[in-house]
């Protein structure tokens, strides 16, 4: 007898977020071992895991058949499967629909919707168990079937076993309904793991989801125990008698003719001119300018270059991405916001013309094809950096320019960390509270890896062989990077020239004034759409509030790339390692690096940013480069090739770039197999993602004629990389905004330290450290005043300097808002005489002017902290409830009043330093010695 023909048609993978069990990948491995020609993956009302399931199945050759399990609110469930791309468009819609109708947590859909938007899809009632509704589920699916509605395919009646008592004789029953409706039925085998291994992992998924113990999970737990993906055999050998209905799970694939693959990204088009095409719009602002970037004339190998990525671009199609990201630049810097392109896009000629990026990637040596390849054919990724406070204002303008229904972040997918799945796993099993911070801290680490387990339990005097502890570590294990639930990416924007929603669900993101697709970045990738990347860099908020203050006081205009290039006095103060308050070169590693590498060029400190990271570190780079530049040591290049590569950096590879280089030159690796290295490089959370190459390039190189050593050293830095390794173009657009912030401090202290802290926070640095530090370079600091101060510090004049004086501002008070601070300062002309004129004036809490004394604001009023404490307490409401009780009251403030008074003894200098901490406005007094302990100096007000 021959084994009636079947497809899976309902596999729900993990990315159901704590309903599946199975990676996707799994499901399709499992798939090809059964010998399956195509797998449907129909997750519950979410299609983000598809992408993935789309990789795969083209990975094992199996079929993807891309669904949806839809929950409507009636209690029906239905399996969405669509038959074109047209009606996968449609299915988006409703996803987005069910999404947005909800609060983020709830998913709301209609057979009313399904009617509307149901056209080209195929749709299988699933019944549930116990479901005696299912007559008039069938009559609700008729109805969106009916003539003069949009046409299906078909919609079917899904036979499904539950493996409980009297399940044949239910299967009749429903087959015998569905043919008085004329419905057909379908065998669905509504898997939701691979192998029934994961049975109990399904368990503890659906306990962590519905907040139970494994003890008390009860009539939530899955209907049955045997939801694995099972063969074509053993699904004829259960469902014996109902052949047609296995048959049609054939039928079904067959007329689902939708691929993933068919997906188009459509960018928008942006055009300045009616009629001109999008690469003649960026070729003519290419050229209108460079006149100002090269104001003294192109050179020609920049014109060179820049024929050579227009036309590369042109091939292919990319000029409408380049555009709208030039776009979003040109709105930024017109509402005044400083933004600067990093990563790849600073190896673009085109990019640094257009003034996305600041670096000359011509002069620099960058390569353009690390950023865009005809070979790779992969969409470019054009990161932008605004400054961190004002970067709200760039993503609300593009939302509002491009509008919600074409644009988008990227969702990230949160996935499950030891620490997170030991708790989870651990509530889910009855551990308690205790055990599980135990767990948490001291075996998170090491779960995966059962030597170390071992020894650190013994340690702790743990017992492994205990049921549910060893349940628990076993577990969550398991779970280690299963999907948790969508986050929202920091600022990958998604922008097309349709719908968004005809391409892929969007929702709510938690985030306010935020909707996300439910694709992430890799599936972006996957799928060779371009994203715009919306950052945020704090130091850029502090460049641009320096330049202005340049302007308005010192008369002279900057910006990033006006700055003075290679200033010696700069470079003296960097290799000196006078970097506080700096961008990246500020931190005690690269303090302490400074002073060895001795940066003198610009280069120097590109290498001097890469240097300083885990991946150098690990990789043994670091002690060898800096012999070499000591001249202590030879560049070890033995080969013409390596020299090449590695020349400019004596022979280490510090960049990704020459990491690809040499696998290309001298391991025999394709330009393919060189950008997985590349890639696996930077995925810089999981070290030793590079392992895997491992023989590939010291056989290659060893075949080449390396020696066998050379080439295991040459390996092991490469795999420092998988801890964390800079591509060379993102260490010279870091390198820049450290070279522009050190540039300032040097020449205009003033200016830099006043900006700094209005960008606070930010860095490594408290604002005592950097007003001591402002203060060592000869700025003069005053405290925080009542009559002076505004919001932000300001530069005041300076007799007989041509630096300013730097006010403190009320930002630095501890709990004093920024309304509470402008009503003082609209309200004090004339100047406020005392602590009851500026309460009533400018009509603050006396909470706010407790926080002012505590800050020492009020010196000007001759008042010190203690005496200006005291002043507030004897402040009297000028409003009472009742004129009796006024009249009363009065009598006895004018009584208090009238008594004698007496002065207060000032505060002794070591208890204001420390109200000067308690109030975290350490701004009087301040240490005159780097280690706190000499005499201190207070500060002017």
């Amino acid at each position: 007898m021959n084994t009636p023909p079947y497809l899976e048609l309902q596999a729900v993978s993990n990315f159901s977020f704590l309903r599946g069990a199975s990676h996707p990948e799994e499901l399709f491995a499992m798939a090809k071992f059964h010998g399956y020609d195509a797998l449907g993956i129909a997750d519950f009302d979410t299609v983000a895991g598809i992408v993935r399931a789309h990789v795969a199945a083209e990975a094992t050759g199996v079929r993807l058949i891309a669904g949806c399990r839809l929950s409507l609110t009636d209690g029906s469930i239905v399996l969405a499967y669509p038959t074109d791309r047209a009606a996968w468009g449609r299915l988006c819609r409703l996803l987005t629909l069910g999404n947005k109708r909800g609060d983020r947590q709830t998913f709301q859909l209609t057979w009313d919707d399904l009617a509307r938007e149901g056209a080209g899809l195929i749709l299988i009632l699933h019944p549930q168990p116990h479901d005696d509704r299912v007559n008039e589920r069938l009559i609700a699916l008729k109805r969106v079937l009916a003539p003069g509605e949009p046409a299906m395919v078909r919609g079917y009646l899904g036979l499904t076993r539950h493996f409980r008592p009297g399940d044949v004789r239910r299967l009749e029953r429903l087959q015998a309904l569905a043919d008085r409706h004329d419905m057909p039925t379908v065998v669905v085998g509504d898997v939701l793991y691979h192998m029934p291994e994961r049975t109990v992992l399904q368990d503890i998924v659906t306990a962590i989801r519905c907040g139970r113990t494994m003890e008390t999970l009860g009539e939530d737990r899955e209907y049955a125990r045997d939801r694995h993906l099972k063969s074509p055999a053993d699904m004829a050998r259960l469902y014996a008698g109902f052949e047609d209905a296995l048959g049609r799970s054939l039928e079904i694939a067959a007329a689902c003719r939708f691929s993933v693959a068919d997906l188009r990204y459509q960018y928008p088009e942006e055009s300045d001119v009616v009629g001109e095409t999008p690469q003649a719009t960026l070729a003519r602002l290419v050229r209108e300018a460079l006149p100002r970037r090269y104001p003294t004339g192109v050179p020609k190998d920049v014109l060179k270059q820049l024929k050579h990525e227009l036309d590369l671009i042109a091939g292919l199609d990319y000029a409408p991405y380049f555009l709208t990201v030039n776009t979003i630049v040109r709105q930024a810097r017109a509402l005044g916001i400083v933004c600067q392109g990093r990563g790849s896009a600073a190896n673009s000629a085109v990019c640094y013309v257009l003034g996305v990026t600041a670096i000359d990637p011509v002069r620099s040596g960058l390569l353009f094809e690390r950023f865009v390849s005809a070979e790779r054919r992969e969409p470019p990724d054009i990161d932008v950096d605004f400054e961190s406070d004002r970067r709200e204002e760039v993503i609300q303008w593009i939302y509002q320019h491009y509008g919600r229904q074409h644009a988008a972040l990227c969702a990230t997918v949160m996935r499950y960390q030891p620490k997170g799945a030991l708790r989870e796993v651990g509530k889910v099993m009855g551990l308690s509270d205790d055990l599980l911070g135990l767990l948490s801290k001291h075996l998170a680490s090491a779960l995966g890896d059962p030597d170390v387990l071992r020894a650190r339990a013994a340690e702790l005097h743990l017992d492994l062989s205990e049921r549910r502890l060893s349940l628990t570590l076993a577990f969550a294990t398991r779970l280690l990077t299963f999907p948790r639930q969508l986050g929202t990416h920091p600022g990958g924007f998604v922008l097309t020239r349709d719908r968004l929603d005809a391409l892929v669900p969007v929702q709510i993101a938690a985030m306010e004034d935020r909707q996300i697709i439910v694709w992430d970045k890799d599936d972006i990738d996957a799928l060779k759409f371009m994203k715009v990347d919306v950052l945020g860099l704090g130091m850029l908020g502090c460049l641009r509030r320096c330049f202005e203050f340049l302007e308005s006081h010192h008369h002279r205009r900057l910006d990033i790339a006006t700055i003075p290039a290679e200033d010696p006095a700069t470079y003296a103060m960097i290799r000196k390692a006078d970097t506080l308050g700096t961008f990246q070169i500020e931190s005690r590693a690269q303090m302490s690096m400074l002073p060895r590498l001795k940066p003198t060029t610009f280069y120097d400190l590109v290498v001097q940013v890469a240097i300083v990271r885990p991946g150098p570190i690990q990789g043994d780079m670091v002690h060898p480069y800096l012999r070499r530049r000591e001249g202590l040591e030879k560049p070890d290049c033995p080969s013409l090739q390596l020299q090449a590569i590695l020349g400019k950096t004596l022979g280490v590879p510090l960049f990704q770039e020459q990491a690809m280089q040499v696998a290309i030159h001298c391991a025999g690796f394709t330009p393919g197999e060189a950008d997985q290295l590349r890639r696996s490089m930077a995925t810089f959370k999981f070290t030793g993602g590079v392992s895997h190459f491992k023989t590939k390039l010291i056989e290659g190189m060893v075949d080449q004629g390396y020696a066998r050593d050379f080439a295991e050293r040459t390996f092991a830095q490469l795999e420092g990389f998988g801890s964390y390794g800079f591509p060379e173009s993102h260490a010279a657009s870091f390198a820049l905004v450290a070279y522009a912030s050190s540039y300032l401090k040097c020449h205009h202290p003033d200016a830099f330290c006043a900006a700094l802290l209005n960008a606070q926070p930010m860095g490594f640095y408290a604002p005592a450290q950097i007003v001591r530090d402002a203060r060592e370079h000869g700025v003069d600091v005053r405290a925080i005043d009542i009559n002076r101060s505004r919001w932000d510090c300001t530069l005041e004049g300076r007799a007989g300097s041509a630096q300013f004086t730097v006010r403190l501002g009320m930002r630095l008070v501890k709990g004093l808002s920024n309304e509470q601070a402008a009503r003082i300062v609209a309200n004090r002309m004339p100047l406020y005489d005392s602590i009851e004129d500026v309460w009533r004036r400018a009509d603050v809490p006396v909470s706010a002017l407790e926080r002012l004394a505590e800050a020492d604001a009020f010196r000007s009023l001759d008042l010190d902290r203690r005496a200006a404490l005291w002043a507030i307490k004897g402040l009297a409401p000028s409003v009472l409830p009742l004129f009796a009780a006024a009249e009363r009251f009065a009598n006895r403030i004018e009584s208090e009043f009238n008594e004698p008074s007496f002065p207060l003894a000032p505060m002794s200098e070591g208890a204001d330093v420390v109200e000067d901490y308690v109030s975290g406005c350490e701004m009087g007094w301040l240490p005159s010695s780097p280690n706190g302990i000499a005499v201190c100096q207070r500060g002017g007000w």
